[in-house]
C-alpha cells in the first residue's frame, strides 16, 4: 500500500512539475544568442506588482456606498513608488524648453544642429545638437530666441520671461484599436484598404494606409498653476500658484495642475528618454511607459492582499498609537490632524508603504488612469486585463471625456481614499488635487524576480 501511495506521489510531482519547467524549443533551430535567458533589469523608482486575480471593486465587509464588484486578472507590470513629483515633471517641461530653444537658435548659429552623421554624410533633416550649451544669460542668444519670450506689450515690469503657452510637446501614437477592427482590416484580394478611420481631429476619413492609423498630438506641457485658485472660492491660495510647481523647496511633492492628456504626454517623453539612454548601455526597455488602468491600480494600491478597505489593509485610518496613515481630510475643517506639517499636499513616501512597496495609494493627490469612466463599466470590461479605452474627440460632450481617479487626495474624506472607490474627471481639466504616476507592463516572471 505504501508503495502504491508512493508510486502515485511520484506521478503527480511529475505530471505538475512538468507543466511548467519544459520550456525548451524542441523543433526550430534557435538563432545565435536566442538560448540565452533575457532578464529584465529593475526600473529605478518603479515597484513591481505580480500577474494574477483579484476583487475589482468593494467587498462585502464595506459599509460605505458600494461599488459593483468582480473578478479579474491582470498580467505583471512595474509601477512608480511615488506619484510623479514636480522635480519630475519640470524635467520634462525643461527638455520641451531647451528643445523649442535649439531649434530657434539653430537659425542663426549652427552649432546648434546636426547635419552629418558619423561618417560625415549629410543628413535628410538636421538634429537638434544637445551637447552645445545654452547661455540664457546672453544678450544674442535671447534676441535669437525672441519668439520663445512673452511679447513684450504682456510683460510685467518689463522682465523678459519664457512664455510657458509656447511649451509644446508633439509625439505620435498608434491607434491598434481601431487598427484591430476587422472592417479595416487589409485586404489582400484588393491590395488595400478599405474601412474609414477617426483621426486625430475627430474626423472620419477613409484609411489610405497604416499610416492612417498614426495619430499625432500636440500637448501645452506647463502645468496650471492657477488651480490653486479656481478650485477653492474665498481662498487665499496665491502662494501656492506662485511657487508650487517652480520653486526647489516642493521638489518632492506631486505635481499637480497636470491634465490628463499632459500625463500621457510626460509618459511618451519618458519612455523616449529611456530608450535613448538604453542605446548607450545596450539594455532596451521591453515596453512603453503609460497610465495605469484602473485594475492595474487597484491590484497595485491593494498590495497582494485580498478585500482590504485600504492600502495598508486595515479598516481604520489610525495605526495602534492613534496616528493617521495618509494624508486626507480626516476631520471637520482639520487639515493638519494627519500631518501637521502641511496643510495640502506633503513630500512623496512620508507615509509607510503597502507591502508591494507603494507610497501614497491613498491619499496626497488623487492619480489619472488610463480608463474612460462608464457608472456599468464593470459589467462590459473583460475579466483578462480589464480596460475601457475611449479616445474623446474634441466635440465630443463632456461625459465622453470622463477619465477614472483613484486614491483621493488631501482634501478628500476616508471614503475616496478606500482602494475600491472610483471618481472621474474630465481629461481635458486640471485640478490642484489630481497628480498621476506611471506603469510599464512587465516581463518578468517569479522565478526571475526571486
Amino acid at each position: 500500500m505504501k508503495k502504491a501511495f508512493t508510486y502515485l506521489f511520484m506521478v503527480a510531482v511529475v505530471l505538475f512539475t512538468s507543466c511548467q519547467k519544459d520550456t525548451t524549443n524542441k523543433y526550430l533551430t534557435l538563432g545565435k544568442g536566442t538560448r540565452e535567458r533575457w532578464f529584465e533589469p529593475i526600473p529605478y523608482g518603479m515597484a513591481y506588482v505580480e500577474r494574477g486575480s483579484f476583487t475589482l471593486g468593494s467587498n462585502d465587509d464595506e459599509l460605505y456606498e458600494r461599488v459593483p464588484s468582480k473578478t479579474v486578472s491582470t498580467e505583471a507590470f512595474w509601477i512608480d513608488d511615488t506619484e510623479i513629483t514636480n522635480n519630475e515633471y519640470r524635467q520634462f517641461v525643461y527638455w520641451v524648453r531647451d528643445k523649442k530653444a535649439r531649434e530657434l537658435l539653430g537659425q542663426t548659429y549652427t552649432d546648434f544642429l546636426i547635419t552629418e552623421d558619423k561618417y560625415g554624410a549629410p543628413l535628410e533633416e538636421p538634429k537638434i545638437n544637445w551637447d552645445e550649451r545654452i547661455e540664457w544669460d546672453d544678450r544674442d542668444y535671447q534676441m535669437a530666441m525672441e519668439e520663445l519670450y512673452v511679447p513684450e506689450n504682456e510683460r510685467f515690469g518689463f522682465k523678459r520671461e519664457l512664455d510657458t503657452r509656447k511649451l509644446v510637446y508633439e509625439y505620435f501614437w498608434v491607434d491598434y484599436k481601431q487598427a484591430a477592427k476587422r472592417s479595416n482590416s487589409f485586404n489582400y484580394e484588393t491590395q488595400r484598404y478599405e474601412g474609414n478611420v477617426i483621426n486625430e481631429k475627430g474626423e472620419l476619413v477613409p484609411i489610405q494606409n497604416r499610416s492612417s492609423f498614426l495619430m499625432r498630438e500636440s500637448v501645452p506641457v506647463y502645468p496650471d498653476t492657477l488651480v490653486w485658485i479656481r478650485d477653492f472660492a474665498y481662498t487665499y491660495n496665491e502662494p501656492f500658484t506662485i511657487k508650487y510647481f517652480s520653486h526647489a523647496g516642493f521638489d518632492d511633492y506631486p505635481v499637480v495642475g497636470i491634465s490628463w492628456k499632459q500625463a500621457n504626454a510626460f509618459c511618451n517623453w519618458r519612455t523616449g528618454l529611456k530608450s535613448l539612454t538604453s542605446d548607450r548601455l545596450k539594455e532596451k526597455p521591453a515596453h512603453d511607459f503609460r497610465l495605469p488602468t484602473e485594475s492595474e491600480w487597484e491590484i497595485a494600491a491593494r498590495g497582494g492582499m485580498h478585500n482590504n478597505m485600504y492600502p495598508w489593509g486595515s479598516y481604520y485610518t489610525r495605526n495602534v498609537s492613534g496616528c493617521f496613515v495618509a494624508n486626507f481630510k480626516p476631520l471637520r475643517g482639520n487639515y493638519v490632524a494627519d500631518s501637521p506639517s502641511t496643510t495640502t499636499t506633503m513630500k512623496v513616501g512620508e507615509f509607510d508603504p503597502n507591502p508591494y512597496g507603494i507610497y501614497d495609494m491613498a491619499g496626497n493627490v488623487a492619480e489619472w488612469t488610463s480608463s474612460a469612466f462608464y457608472e456599468a463599466g464593470y459589467d462590459v470590461i473583460h475579466d483578462f486585463n480589464p480596460e475601457l479605452q475611449y479616445n474623446a474627440r474634441p466635440d465630443d460632450p463632456p461625459v465622453m471625456k470622463r477619465k477614472v481617479v483613484r486614491g483621493g487626495s488631501w482634501k478628500d474624506v476616508a471614503y475616496y481614499i478606500q482602494t475600491s472607490t472610483r471618481t472621474y474627471e474630465y481629461q481635458d481639466t486640471t485640478k490642484s488635487y489630481i497628480g498621476f504616476r506611471c506603469v510599464r507592463t512587465s516581463f518578468r516572471n517569479d522565478l526571475q524576480r526571486r
